[in-house]
């Protein structure tokens, strides 16, 4: 079975487009795809007849999956099976997604990878019962940052449930969408028996009079936290609030806490918050500085692609020193030392920037951005050495490779992986050489435990242990290493597992995993 490297999506997905085109990224064909119609629609109201009712019909195409598998990447896209979860017990596929809860996977290739999985379209388990599957996945795209896609991957389902209801409220307070949802929820009051929520909705109506007969009625029966009660006291009573101390800040605010202190004008900055509330500082209404450290962490997440985070770094001049505006006067000295053509002044300016995004954790995003217009420089030895790690690191590792002098021996193995060949030696100073090049001494063979997923329609969960091993891997533990790239070589992705063990052994040489 041969999956579609996940990176190659093509452009015509957008619309005609030529084979040079640039393919679109997962996150690309997100942004084209996000206003796409749901998967259900309900049908406008339709005026009857005395004498007649006309019930309403939900219309769903005969191929469509259920609510359990509903997602915004299709098989066409991805190159996954329809039948990815199908075969796998659901309480497993749970079991690995808490596994990753408290950490994103060892490399950006990995996270990638997850994002895919997680917003596919696919079948769930047989034996899956009532929505925890998509539950899972809208929560670990929220975890990642990926608040917007999260939100249209609910918006596909049509009716929510209450539990489903409660996620997409939570999203839709972070995109600033929550209007839409206010008005659903004020319809249809069965949906959330939250009472903040319902509060919040009630105003944004423009019911204040009920929306504080439900506070007190709340306040007397003891059902608000302590500090849902303060913060909604104020919101609702802005000559209480004038009066009072500000509140002291959660650790962990939900979205309406989070919403509600910038009410009542005691905004929280996000940058101490969960990566989830990064999303709300990248329209830059908060100011620069907020909006890079935003895109910075979003970034690092797999959430924010390169080219949104040069625009960020690019949108003004540094306005101090030290911190993220060194990384940012850093960035754009680059650039302008390569729009001017002076190898000297781009060799002075690589040397720079480089060690700013190390220390960022943003190298692959760099890469990304700059490698293919640094190869054909005549560089200084140092900034060669950079250049030539930042090919590696970037989209075009597989061609850049080719063109990389290999007298040096780390080059030499890297070049080796870039081409999906068994390196002829190993250097000693290269972290993870061993696991790495034992991947690739012999035919891609996934290790027995999991050789029989796929044809069990258990490939997404081979996938996921994939994942996992390869961040157990990461830790030390090299036959765990080798396992999850055989794995992913196995069945099909051998991009995916050649693109991580380059940043695996790249990150940790440079010190720059995160």
């Amino acid at each position: 079975m041969q999956i579609k490297p996940f990176h190659l999506i093509l452009a015509c997905l957008a619309g005609s487009a030529s084979a040079e085109e640039t393919p679109l990224s997962a996150i690309d064909w997100l942004t084209i795809q996000r206003n796409a119609p749901p998967v259900v629609t309900l049908q406008p109201d339709v005026p009857t007849a005395e004498s007649a009712s006309i019930p309403t019909v939900d219309v769903q195409p005969l191929d469509a999956p259920g609510v359990g598998g509903v997602g915004l990447l299709p098989s066409s896209v991805t190159g996954l099976p329809a039948s990815l979860w199908r075969g796998s017990a659901e309480r497993d596929v749970l079991a690995l997604l808490e596994q990753m809860q408290t950490r994103r996977p060892a490399v950006p290739a990995l996270t990638s990878l997850l994002h895919i999985l997680m917003l596919a379209e696919a079948d769930p388990p047989s034996n899956a019962e009532g929505e925890a599957l998509l539950q899972a996945r809208v929560n670990s795209l929220y975890r990642h940052g990926l608040v917007a896609p999260a939100e249209a991957l609910l918006e596909r389902v049509g009716d929510l449930s209450p539990q489903l209801f409660n996620l997409a409220f939570d999203l839709a307070l972070l995109t600033g969408s929550d209007e839409a949802l206010c008005r659903v929820l004020n319809d249809t009051p069965s949906l959330s028996t939250d009472l903040p929520t319902r509060i919040w909705c009630l105003t944004r109506s423009g019911d204040y009079p009920r929306a504080m007969t439900v506070y007190q009625t709340g306040a007397a029966l003891e059902q608000f936290s302590d500090l849902d009660a303060e913060l909604l006291l104020r919101f609702l009573d802005p000559e209480y609030s004038e009066e009072a101390r500000p509140v002291r800040s959660p650790l962990r605010p939900t979205p309406l806490q989070f919403r509600l202190f910038e009410a009542i004008g005691e905004a929280l900055p996000t940058t101490p918050l969960p990566l989830p509330f990064a999303v709300v500082e990248v329209s830059g209404d908060s100011g620069w500085r907020a909006q890079l450290l935003a895109a910075e962490r979003l970034a690092r997440a797999g959430a924010f692609d390169g080219n949104q985070l040069l625009g960020v770094y690019t949108e003004q001049r540094r306005a101090a020193s030290g911190g993220v505006w060194d990384r940012v006067e850093a960035l754009q000295a680059l650039e302008a030392a390569l729009k001017s053509a002076d190898v000297e002044r781009v060799s002075l300016a690589l040397e720079e920037v480089w060690p700013q995004m190390r220390t960022a954790g943003l190298l692959v995003p760099f890469a990304k951005l700059f490698a293919s217009d640094l190869q054909d420089l005549k560089l200084s030895d140092r900034a060669a050495r950079i250049a030539a790690l930042a090919g590696f690191l970037s989209d075009d590792y597989e061609t850049i490779a080719r063109e990389i002098a290999q007298d040096d021996a780390t080059f030499a193995f890297l070049a080796s992986i870039s081409q999906g060949q068994a390196p002829t030696s190993i250097p000693t100073d290269l972290p993870h050489a061993n696991a790495i090049a034992t991947a690739w001494a012999a035919p891609a063979q996934a290790p027995h435990e999991t050789a029989a997923l796929p044809a069990q329609n258990r490939l997404g969960e081979a996938l996921l242990q994939a994942i996992r091993d390869f961040e157990r891997g990461a830790a030390g533990n090299d036959p765990e290493l080798t396992d999850a790239l055989l794995t992913l070589r196995a069945f099909g992705l051998e991009d995916t597992a050649r693109r991580a063990a380059l940043q695996l052994a790249i990150l940790d040489m440079e010190g720059a995993r995160r």
